[in-house]
C-alpha cells in the first residue's frame, strides 16, 4: 500500500507535514510492504503545474493520502481516484504515518472537511 503525505521539502521519514496538501513543494510517499520512500515535486496548477494534487497522485498509484485537512470538494476528488484520506497529521512524515497505522488520525469525509476551503 503506499501512503502519501504533503511535505515540505526533499528530508523523506523526517520531513515535516505541510499544512497545505495542494501548495506543498513535495510530497512523500512511502510503501508501506517494501518501506521504501520516495519524495516527487508538486507538479499540480497549485505550483504553476497542470492537473490537480488527486489526479497527481492517482497516477503514482497512492492509496492513502495522511494531510492536516482539506476542503469538500478534494475529500470528493480523491474519493473519485479511489484515494482515502486521513486528517489531522502533523510533524513529521515518519510521525503522520505511525498516528495513521495507530489508528489515531480520523478519515476524511465531507462533514470533516475544512469549511473555508470551498474548492
Amino acid at each position: 500500500m503506499k501512503v502519501c503525505i504533503p511535505s515540505m521539502g526533499e528530508g523523506g521519514l523526517k520531513d515535516e507535514v505541510g499544512q497545505h496538501f495542494g501548495r506543498v513543494p513535495t510530497y512523500t510517499i512511502f510503501d508501506t510492504e517494501t518501506k521504501e520512500v520516495k519524495v516527487i515535486p508538486n507538479t499540480s496548477e497549485h505550483t504553476g503545474g497542470v492537473g490537480l494534487p488527486p489526479e497527481l497522485l492517482s497516477k503514482e498509484g497512492i492509496d492513502v493520502m495522511l494531510c492536516s485537512g482539506l476542503g469538500g470538494r478534494a475529500v470528493q476528488l480523491f474519493e473519485g481516484f479511489g484515494i482515502s484520506v486521513f486528517i489531522n497529521a502533523q510533524g513529521t512524515v515518519q510521525d503522520a504515518i505511525s498516528a495513521w497505522e495507530a489508528g489515531e488520525l480520523p478519515e476524511a469525509t465531507i462533514s470533516t472537511s475544512c469549511q473555508e476551503h470551498h474548492h
